[in-house]
């Protein structure tokens, strides 16, 4: 049986990269950036003791991040879960009928594979799951002047 070991992160919706500025002014450093094609962001990490706050920049007009900010505005967009076996636990999410965004796993940040629980399903929550790839390392920091 498939199992949530940590939480992964909280993502944070933000309309531009000038919000990195607050979290590090809180003292917390940026630990990394990525772009991921597929859901038309640009992440950044924050470690924040055995978790971490994951910034969502859109990029463009399109994607899910985009439509949440143009909605609600800034904000916590979603949970993420760690877990062991993302493609067991949709089986069995799926198997107790719980609404999912994703029946299949998806190329996520840092080469994770993720997938999404529809918030309905959540009590309003919007839940990522992540499995790390088998070589999983952190994202560093990419070389522009951008802090993401």
């Amino acid at each position: 049986m498939a199992r949530i070991l940590s939480i992964d992160h909280i993502g944070l919706a933000v309309a531009d990269a000038a919000a990195a500025q607050f979290w590090q002014a809180l003292g917390l450093p940026c630990a990394g950036t990525e772009a991921v094609a597929s859901e038309a962001v640009r992440v950044a990490f924050f470690p924040v003791g055995a978790t971490r706050l994951e910034l969502l920049e859109p990029l463009g007009d399109e994607g899910a991040v985009q439509k949440f900010l143009a909605g609600r505005g800034e904000g916590v967009h979603h949970l993420c879960f760690a877990v062991d076996d993302l493609r067991e636990l949709l089986g069995q999410l799926a198997a107790a009928g719980v609404e999912l965004v994703n029946a299949e796993p998806r190329p996520g940040a840092e080469g994770s594979l993720v997938a999404f629980i529809h918030p309905r399903a959540a009590h309003g929550v919007l839940i990522e799951l992540r499995q790390h790839g088998p070589t999983h390392q952190p994202a560093a920091a990419e070389t522009n002047d951008r802090i993401f």
